[in-house]
């Protein structure tokens, strides 16, 4: 059976393949496809950026899709930067713009209400139109200043306090094991089996 994630990058790719590496799934990407159109994410929360993507990734391909949308949640902030966090200081999306207006709006903010948590959202769209979300988090707290530099984005402030380290502080390996993309990838394995199944017994629509 192959699959499509729509996506580019090569890093989420090498994660769906590792998880699917026992299965009969073949993973592929935007990588593989000629002259691919941006889908403009409009959405207002991650879910709804995932499913553009997936629905859209299904209507150009007749592939089951998987599309995941993410960002950072800072509870002092209600929320914020949410879907708009990799445009936070505006256009052009910058990383080193972004942390330092996420430090700005911080300042005043004890460290104990600096709480906050990176947040996926997958989206899994069949051609037959079923749509399913998976979801995972990580809870963390923003630092004061960057630690790290093994990471991108908001990596180097957002310290998880259980392991001691910043996302910019872990390796790659660490960080798949706890990211809130590879929890949300992890919870769709179970869909693609059973979609895998329903294909090899020729039946329509999904049992679970």
């Amino acid at each position: 059976m192959k699959i499509l994630l729509a996506s580019k990058n090569r890093g989420k790719v090498r994660e769906l393949q590792e998880l699917l590496a026992e299965e009969d799934i073949e993973v592929l990407s935007l990588l593989d496809l000629p002259a691919w159109e941006e889908v403009e994410e409009t959405g207002d929360t991650f879910a709804a950026n995932a499913l553009l993507k997936a629905r859209a990734a299904v209507a150009r391909t007749g592939l089951i899709s998987l599309a995941d949308d993410s960002g950072l949640e800072v509870d002092a902030l209600n929320g914020a930067p949410g879907v708009k966090s990799a445009r936070f200081a505006g256009e052009p999306a910058d990383d080193a713009r972004n942390n330092e207006k996420l430090l700005r709006l911080l300042a005043e903010v004890p460290d104990a209400e600096r709480t906050g948590r990176f947040r996926c959202t997958l989206a899994l769209v069949t051609p037959q139109g079923e749509e399913f979300l998976t979801e995972g988090a990580l809870e963390g707290r923003i630092m004061r200043h960057g630690r790290g530099s093994k990471g991108f984005g908001y990596d180097p402030l957002f310290f998880i306090p259980e392991i001691g380290r910043t996302m910019a502080e872990l390796s790659t390996t660490q960080k798949n094991k706890l990211s809130h993309r590879a929890q949300a990838f992890r919870q769709a394995v179970p869909i693609l089996k059973e979609l895998r199944r329903r294909l090899e017994k020729g039946e329509e629509r999904l049992s679970i």
